[in-house]
């Protein structure tokens, strides 16, 4: 069957389980979950592919039961309790009913003090629903937002995804605050999902933290290279094309399985012209993307400081560091005192420039890494 839309390597967004590749036990084991009435927290690093899983369970979902209703917000953007508060609003607010005069009616009874406003979405077009919401109101606010989804009585499925940033807000006790209006919430399910999966783990495995032990675990790995390399294929067949395994096989190994960077690069040999898929025009399409990107790439060495940058370059060339203080890995690349390096270290940790895999430290964004290694 011919692919319904122009490349079947998605990079942003779900289309339908046609495009979606494996995931099987996965996929069962959170149904399951969720069926049961069970929390879920989902961890993976990013890129992995926790997005396009989580939008997979919801179509599904709606498939078995179309009265469900299910909403994912991400609060990677999000940095105080005013934006969780604005997010969830907006993302929950008059989704449970059809009649946007009724909702406004409804909201305006359960939200004594505060003033509803309707608008229209600019992209889907449908009328969006939020509320003014006055700074320091927002423990209130949310008492209310979760009020109206217990008094809906319908259920619901709801993604936080990267949960962990509620750790970073400067208000006090927000994990508490979120606890005690979600366990009282039974026609209502939640996937708490993020990319941290130590600040995760320390929220809901550590008996002093409000979240102890209220869902269950799940982490999610990469996908098998047989089963996504027949995915892929496929796709190549349906078009007269030949997907050699071996070159999956060097695109896959390279990225070391990360969907994200595999589905790039798969989308972009797909929209090739050329007849033949080879090593040359894997090379190709990655040059393509880092030419696209260099721009950012140059600003982005501008925001940090000398020995920050010197320290990324490094980690670039050597692409993976099991000991960042070694003295021979220090002298090498002409890095200054170790205590510079931890400083350096810690900085680009905490903006996700560099990420700590337990085989050592590498540079969070692939194609990053990629064009430091070939620019310097």
């Amino acid at each position: 069957m011919e692919p319904r839309i122009n490349n079947p390597f998605l990079i942003t967004g779900y289309e339908s389980p046609e495009y979606f590749c494996d995931r099987i036990k996965e996929t069962e084991d959170l149904l399951e979950t969720l069926r049961n009435g069970r929390n879920i927290t989902l961890t993976s690093p990013r890129r992995l592919g926790k997005t396009g899983l989580i939008k997979h369970i919801y179509y599904l979902l709606k498939q078995q039961d179309a009265k469900v209703h299910a909403t994912y917000i991400d609060l990677y953007p999000t940095e105080s309790l005013y934006d969780f508060t604005q997010a969830f609003a907006s993302a929950v607010l008059g989704q449970l009913d059809s009649n946007p005069v009724k909702v406004l009616k409804k909201i305006a009874t359960i939200f004594k003090g505060f003033r509803p406003n309707l608008t229209v979405d600019q992209v889907t077009g449908q009328p969006k629903i939020g509320l003014d919401i006055a700074l320091g109101a927002e423990p209130g606010t949310l008492e209310q937002v979760f009020k109206y989804l217990k008094q809906s009585g319908k259920t619901c499925f709801i993604a936080f995804d990267e949960f962990q940033q509620i750790s970073n807000y400067p208000e006090q006790n927000v994990e508490a605050m979120l606890r005690s209006y979600i366990q009282d919430l039974h026609n209502v399910h939640f996937i708490f999902s993020g990319s941290q999966a130590h600040m995760l783990g320390e929220m809901f495995l550590s008996p002093k933290r409000p979240f102890y032990q209220s869902t269950s675990e799940k982490t999610i790995g990469t996908i098998r290279e047989n089963v996504y390399y027949d995915f892929a294929a496929s796709f190549f067949r349906e078009q007269g094309r030949e997907l050699p395994e071996d070159v999956f096989h060097q695109v896959y190994s390279l990225y070391e399985g990360y969907t994200w960077y595999i589905q790039m690069i798969m989308n972009r040999l797909y929209a090739k012209a050329s007849r033949t898929v080879n090593t040359e025009l894997v090379k190709e399409s990655i040059l393509d993307i880092l030419r696209e990107n260099e721009f950012y790439y140059q600003h982005l060495l501008q925001v940090y400081s000398r020995g920050q940058v010197k320290l990324v370059k490094a980690i670039a060339k050597e692409k993976k560091v099991k000991e960042i203080t070694a003295g021979s890995f220090i002298t090498k690349y002409g890095l200054t005192a170790t205590s510079s390096v931890k400083s350096a270290l810690e900085r680009m940790l905490e903006e996700e420039i560099i990420y700590r895999a337990p085989e050592g430290y590498m540079v969070y964004d692939r194609f990053f890494g990629q064009w430091l290694d070939l620019t310097f």
